[in-house]
């Protein structure tokens, strides 16, 4: 009986420990983490989302250039071009937790859809290459002159859409067979590329005429040219399913809100530094953007649509991410 009893204490004096111990370690992770890419320096700089404080600044790699999350949301993969490598970090804490080594020139990448294809675009090398996800093994390796930046994908993976920066053209991949399956000319430097909502159009920001040109991609053809302003260089989903943030990518800087039912511009945001690669917080109430040359992180308080926060960062921010984001459609 005392045994017993004792035994019963035992089990009682254990599990709280464990709940205090966890306790504890939810205190020490951070609120909310944001990770920003800075390119010129190889390193990301940690931010703290509640109090935007810059909570560390962690080594990276050689050349890194985009960032993207895993589709389970479990880690923040940073393409490193001359390095040759994929780095994988916590998304809660920004720990590195893995290498893939022998990734050629890795700039952009994506997961397809159906998480069945993983592609990189190598700018430098003007190729597309397409890995098993899995083990990142490579299935395929495609030329793409002239400087391949950004990717879509159509909603049932069969496609993956590539801009061609130097030879102003959008390249259409077939997943299933890993072959070109067409090119088209566009406005000139082509960047940013996303899918329309309704897998209808493709939607590719023109640096060169500061357009958003919008493509019927099963007939090849251009349908409309959306003005918004100089360099419009990337987009981001609002998270509604209908609008998309436009980066304009000059000094002055500022941000479009594209309607993409009416396929207009119904908001502008003034974003001083080079507004490049953004993100929107899952309460929609601020947009968080990379100034590539101003060494900052913007945060525009959307209800007023003012500049709420400039975090100091490194130099050439070129992504950011955090978990606590809106929709990515």
């Amino acid at each position: 009986m005392t045994l017993h009893r004792r035994t019963r204490s035992g089990h009682r004096l254990a599990a709280s420990l464990v709940v205090v111990l966890t306790l504890l370690a939810a205190g020490d992770a951070p609120a909310g983490l944001a990770i920003a890419l800075n390119s010129a320096d190889g390193t990301i700089s940690l931010i703290d989302t509640e109090t935007y404080a810059v909570t560390g600044k962690m080594n990276v790699c050689k050349e890194p250039h985009h960032l993207m999350p895993t589709p389970d949301d479990k880690s923040v993969i940073v393409a490193c071009a001359a390095s040759n490598q994929l780095v994988f970090f916590d998304p809660h804490t920004g720990q590195e937790q893995k290498r893939i080594r022998d990734i050629s020139d890795p700039y952009q990448l994506g997961y397809s859809p159906n998480r069945k294809w993983f592609v990189a675009t190598s700018l430098r090398l003007d190729r597309v290459d397409i890995y098993d996800p899995q083990d990142f093994r490579l299935i395929a390796r495609l030329p793409a002159p002239k400087t391949p930046s950004h990717m879509a994908f159509d909603d049932a993976s069969q496609f993956v859409f590539v801009t061609l920066q130097d030879s102003n053209e959008v390249m259409a991949i077939s997943l299933p067979t890993q072959k070109i399956a067409w090119v088209m000319p566009v406005a000139a430097t082509p960047a940013g590329i996303v899918m329309s909502p309704d897998n209808r159009y493709l939607l590719v920001a023109c640096m060169g005429e500061g357009v958003v040109e919008v493509i019927d991609w099963r007939y090849r053809q251009s349908v409309k040219k959306v003005a918004t302003a100089p360099a419009a260089h990337n987009l981001q989903p609002k998270g509604d399913g209908r609008h998309f943030y436009v980066s304009n990518r000059s000094v002055d800087g500022s941000i479009s809100l594209l309607d993409t039912q009416t396929m207009a511009v119904v908001g502008k945001y003034e974003v001083p530094g080079g507004p490049d690669d953004m993100m929107v917080r899952a309460d929609g109430k601020e947009l968080w953007a990379t100034a590539r040359f101003a060494r900052k992180v913007q945060v525009i308080d959307l209800a007023t649509g003012k500049l709420k926060r400039s975090i100091p960062v490194g130099s050439s921010p070129h992504g950011v991410f955090f978990l606590n984001h809106a929709g990515l459609r």
